[in-house]
């Protein structure tokens, strides 16, 4: 593992375990994490694109979130994309990166909530630069195995 990827995770753990601090409720408050996480992504998607052309259809875009930008941040690309062509978009990550270090069993599922949400306003925001306005829920069943749901919201 590179040592940015360490500092990563460190600050992302970092950024949970201070967001927890600051709230009352610790693990129903997951709000600020996901603004961050949003904030981050929509600039993150700016410079992943600025020498692309403008993408045409709302599927390439989420092939290229799958790819290029979860690369850039997980250093792997999404284990699978699924649509049912309706705007509902579900991204599978058998291993993700910020699971597999807290546990590989279901002990610690219930704090699931708080290291998933920053991805959510990743997605969310990176989608929002390029004009998609949507919804973004984690559900993780089995650790570290996560789906990211998308829900496209019609304008």
């Amino acid at each position: 593992m590179a040592s940015q990827d360490v500092l990563f995770e460190f600050l992302h753990h970092e950024i949970v375990a201070y967001c927890n601090s600051k709230s009352k409720k610790e693990k129903e408050d997951v709000s600020e994490l996901e603004y961050i996480g949003f904030a981050c992504g929509y600039r993150i998607i700016e410079r992943l694109t600025k020498d692309w052309p403008r993408f045409k259809e709302e599927l390439d875009m989420l092939k290229f979130l799958c790819t290029d930008f979860w690369s850039s941040i997980y250093q792997r690309q999404v284990d699978n994309l699924r649509t049912n062509h309706q705007g509902v978009y579900v991204l599978f990550d058998n291993e993700f990166r910020f699971l597999s270090r807290i546990s590989e069993g279901n002990q610690y599922l219930e704090f699931a909530p708080q290291y998933v949400s920053y991805t959510c306003g990743l997605i969310r925001g990176a989608l929002a630069n390029l004009g998609i306005t949507c919804i973004v829920t984690a559900e993780v069943h089995l650790m570290p195995a996560c789906r990211f749901h998308i829900q496209v919201q019609k304008s």
